[in-house]
């Protein structure tokens, strides 16, 4: 565990460094984020000009899940998609091959090859823009519910992380996954809306199949304390499942690997 922690420190300095060799691009990509998180919530604005509530949301409520939107969507562009879209690249290439013979393991070193700082700009807007919506809210949320949003946090990070590795792995199989890559980003921004937005069909798709309402609507209700004890155990138990399913295909996928001269 703590050789892997040492993994990861070296290379998030080296990420930081690469970054930091071009400080006006840093700043400009760093600002230009958070102009794209502040016009995120044009619809939002839109949506509530005339209306008190949506589907039981008022305007901070519902501001509130643009925040954890905002959050996650950081650390996906930051901390998870720029390492593992490599990966494609690699799997092109037959040049996996210097990952894999690497005395670690494959699934840790390739998820943690390259990240993009700028993207904690996201980060700290969607915790800029959570302390206004409790602001506007008066709303002091207890010890218990802050310890269960952030665990839902890690479980909405650890199911974002695993879609990806399942998307990456088709990779093994497909060699051009890059329209797959562009409908899951696409599909992800239906995650700034509240879940109860969604009916039928897409409520059950946005719940169980692609669980985006466990990823930003439940650790909204969390801080809010309108979360049960039941569900948000059943949003760790899925999470958890999910994790387990991404690695099995991940290994099941690295055994299809034939190099470049396979």
């Amino acid at each position: 565990m703590r050789r892997y922690l040492r993994l990861l420190a070296v290379q998030l300095r080296a990420s930081a460094l690469l970054t930091l060799q071009y400080r006006v691009d840093f700043l400009v990509d760093a600002v230009m984020s958070l102009f794209w998180t502040a016009s995120a919530l044009v619809p939002l604005l839109v949506l509530f000009d005339k209306r008190e509530t949506v589907v039981g949301w008022t305007w901070p409520e519902a501001l509130v899940v643009v925040a954890w939107f905002t959050v996650l969507k950081g650390v996906l562009d930051g901390g998870i998609q720029p390492a593992l879209q490599s990966v494609v690249e690699h799997i092109r290439k037959g040049t996996l091959d210097f990952i894999l013979l690497k005395p670690a393991d494959a699934q840790f070193l390739v998820s943690t090859a390259r990240f993009e700082i700028w993207k904690s700009a996201d980060v700290l807007g969607g915790l800029a823009l959570l302390a206004w919506a409790l602001v506007e809210l008066r709303h002091v949320p207890s010890a218990g519910a802050v310890l269960t949003t952030l665990a839902l946090l890690v479980g909405a990070v650890t199911i974002l992380y695993s879609l990806w590795i399942l998307v990456v792995s088709l990779a093994f199989f497909v060699v051009k996954i890059d329209n797959l890559s562009y409908l899951f980003a696409s599909i992800y921004d239906a995650a700034r809306w509240p879940s109860s937005v969604f009916r039928g069909v897409l409520s059950f798709v946005f719940t169980f199949v692609i669980p985006l309402a466990v990823m930003t609507t439940y650790p909204a209700l969390a801080i809010l304390g309108r979360l049960g004890p039941g569900q948000a155990g059943w949003a760790l138990l899925g999470a958890a499942v999910f994790s387990f399913v991404a690695r099995l295909v991940w290994k099941n996928a690295i055994r299809h690997y034939t190099s470049a001269g396979g």
